[in-house]
């Protein structure tokens, strides 16, 4: 504790030192960043505006599209700023916001993901009682107590990881301030103080992961019993690339926050940096929106009326 030094400022080192290669990485965020934007705008305004679109799956897939809008806002233009113009500090306090508003939006994508299972569950499986269930208010409670569990989530990572004393330094080994990195610099003698925290967003995830997989589980056992091959397909190649996309999601997410307790190769932790953080915004609308017929053809109606 003695030679606790007071750090103002972090300094991001995710990628090359070569300029070229930096500014090879500002144009590939940048398309990142335009599509996922583009997209997911696309996607909110035509299920704000088309009223035959204002039901519980397309109400919880527009929180999606703010969610992915906000995941990839907190983290690309900071990342893309330091490329172009070639320095890597960020200021204390944006290391601060910007590990804030990162879990808040991956901690509530998480929990919407849970249940938007849950909602395709009682859809496939209960469909009599569908309307019961997944009314209006209880839709709306839902998603409110994901957004407020993805803040509390965010508000114990956050205090815990800036209220131990850095003494290992002020580089960041990722193009954002992500917590495992942070949690490398802080003392050893307050290292210990990390593993409450950190198990308890593992289980916590773990858990979504465990409810999201026995709901797909019962989904796929209802889908076999559908007597058409046809409506079989269509249900199978719905509910695979959503259970791929939320493995993906989960298991690197999972991996990144337990890299640390190891001495990984750098490299590795930001290629899982850009899988758990920067793909899920940009596949979502792909995979849960952009493939259905309904958003299509909102999204042509309003393109239309434009």
């Amino acid at each position: 504790m003695s030679n606790k030094t007071s750090v103002t400022e972090f300094l991001l080192l995710g990628f090359s030192d070569v300029r070229e290669l930096q500014i090879l990485h500002f144009v590939g965020f940048l398309v990142i960043y335009l599509t996922g934007l583009m997209v997911n705008l696309l996607i909110f305004i035509a299920i704000t505006f088309d009223h035959r679109l204002h039901t519980p799956m397309y109400f919880f897939l527009m929180n999606l599209s703010v969610l992915d809008l906000g995941s990839l806002s907190v983290t690309i233009p900071k990342s893309m700023a330091v490329s172009l113009l070639n320095t890597r500090s960020i200021s204390y306090a944006g290391c601060v916001a910007q590990v804030f508003f990162f879990v808040v939006l991956v901690g509530t994508d998480y929990f919407l993901l849970t249940i938007m299972a849950y909602d395709r569950y009682i859809a496939i499986c209960q469909p009599l009682h569908y309307e019961r269930v997944m009314n209006r208010s209880a839709c709306v409670q839902m998603a409110v107590g994901a957004w407020i569990t993805g803040v509390l989530y965010s508000l114990l990572h956050t205090s815990n990881t800036f209220a131990l004393p850095f003494c290992g330094g002020n580089i960041v080994d990722q193009f954002f301030c992500e917590i495992p990195q942070l949690l490398k610099l802080i003392c050893a003698d307050s290292y210990r103080r990390k593993f409450g925290p950190l198990a308890f967003g593992i289980c916590s995830v773990l858990g979504c992961f465990v409810f999201i997989i026995v709901s797909y589980v019962q989904i796929f056992k209802s889908v076999l019993r559908i007597p058409s091959e046809q409506g079989r397909h269509k249900a199978f190649s719905t509910c695979l690339p959503h259970l791929t996309v939320v493995s993906l999601f989960i298991c690197t997410g999972v991996i990144a926050f337990l890299k640390p307790t190891f001495n990984s190769v750098s490299r590795l932790d930001l290629v899982l940096a850009v899988l758990y953080s920067l793909l899920p915004p940009v596949i979502n609308p792909v995979i849960y929106s952009m493939r259905n017929k309904e958003i299509q053809a909102a999204i042509r109606r309003l393109i239309g009326c434009r």
